[in-house]
């Protein structure tokens, strides 16, 4: 396995992170210990989840994936094999939200708890708090990685200005920066990061793991007609904003690189954002060994400049 540097935090992470979102949610904690087991066997060693992962589905009030990989760190061992990441901000509960210091204190034992361990190795904010200055909130981040309870910190969903701003009040006030950056990117999902972030990532060296690798799985060809709707819980979304003539243009595309390589869109979505500059580790979750197993495929395969380029072209927003 080549690990990649993250940032300048020190961290090693394999090129791929594994996405907790669906642990206690659309996978029961057998298959999720399964799936922790195969990953890390495999010699993948970065895992990303969150507090509020999944408060979204009724009866859960946040904390599930981080009970479940709590309980297979307790149980497999395996927690001086894993880089671990989660995150702070997004609501918990109507008091329970942001970056302001004594929420980020109180936020973090509760995810220690959770995830029955002494450290988390990548702690994330969620997302920006306007409302709190950017030097308090990394002021608390700091006090965490002097107790030993954070290695590194990093930010999700930050715009491009506020990103350089967080960059600057680090440098300025000598506390520690956001070496870690998630945004959405994907094959279809370009604008977001390329427009802006990529730059300011790559002069920074700041690591990015991105969301939404697989475009809530219209990257994998699941979802070619208005009749795959029904395919999952969230496939009339999928259809909604990915099925047009843009969206089907990078299908073709993708069809036509996995017949070259024997493999399926999926795996060739992935392989071409481990080529994109910038980028460190795509975030993509699994909910069976045969997704697991493409997800492996997807670091290994290697695409040539035809590939990348017919890809890049198609997914162009402009053709």
């Amino acid at each position: 396995m080549n690990y990649r540097a993250l940032g300048r935090s020190g961290l090693q992470v394999s090129p791929l992170a594994l996405g907790g979102n669906v642990f206690g949610w659309t996978v029961d904690e057998a298959t999720s210990f399964s799936l922790l087991d195969a990953w890390v066997d495999a010699g993948f060693n970065f895992i990303d989840t969150a507090d509020v992962y999944s408060a979204w589905v009724p009866g859960h009030i946040g904390g599930e994936s981080e009970t479940v990989i709590g309980k297979w760190l307790h149980a497999s061992g395996k927690r001086d094999r894993v880089v671990l990441a989660t995150k702070v901000g997004k609501p918990m509960a109507p008091d329970q939200k942001g970056l302001k210091p004594a929420y980020i204190r109180s936020a973090v034992e509760a995810s220690l708890r959770r995830l029955q361990t002494d450290r988390i190795d990548l702690y994330q904010s969620h997302d920006d708090d306007s409302d709190t200055p950017l030097s308090e909130s990394l002021g608390a981040f700091g006090e965490l990685i002097q107790q030993g309870k954070v290695r590194a910190i990093g930010a999700s969903n930050y715009t491009a200005p506020r990103l350089a701003l967080a960059l600057e009040t680090s440098e300025r006030h000598g506390l520690p920066r956001y070496e870690s950056l998630q945004p959405l990117y994907n094959l279809y999902d370009r604008a977001v990061f390329e427009d802006a972030l990529q730059a300011l990532c790559v002069e920074h060296e700041v690591g990015v793991i991105n969301f939404y690798a697989l475009a809530a799985g219209f990257l994998t060809g699941k979802y070619r007609t208005a009749t795959d709707a029904g395919k999952s819980t969230r496939g009339k979304n999928v259809i909604a904003k990915y099925l047009n003539p843009r969206g089907q243009r990078i299908l073709s595309a993708l069809d036509a690189v996995a017949r070259r390589h024997g493999t399926n869109p999926g795996v060739v979505a992935i392989a071409w954002q481990l080529t994109r500059p910038g980028i460190t580790a795509p975030i993509a979750s699994a909910t069976s060994p045969a997704q697991l197993e493409d997800l492996a495929a997807a670091a290994r395969l290697q695409l040539d400049t035809a590939d990348i380029a017919s890809l890049t072209q198609a997914s162009e927003e402009t053709p």
